[in-house]
């Protein structure tokens, strides 16, 4: 049995850009929808992780709650 992730329930998605040579976007899903995505391109996977990341812990911790 695998562990729960820790970004329940969103999934993040770190792939390259085919638009760009050279550089990285992220996406969050949840059930497969398209919740958010990049809207600039990071130079390398690390730093489009951690922007990725940055974002889901915000939408898991409600930072996105007050604007509606």
């Amino acid at each position: 049995m695998s562990e729960p992730s820790a970004t329940y329930p969103y999934v993040l998605e770190v792939q390259p850009n085919p638009h760009a040579k050279g550089s990285w976007q992220w996406a969050i899903r949840q059930n497969g929808k398209l919740i958010q995505r990049s809207d600039r391109a990071a130079n390398s996977e690390l730093p489009a992780l951690a922007r990725g990341l940055e974002q889901i812990e915000k939408l898991i911790h409600g930072a996105y709650d007050e604007r509606r």
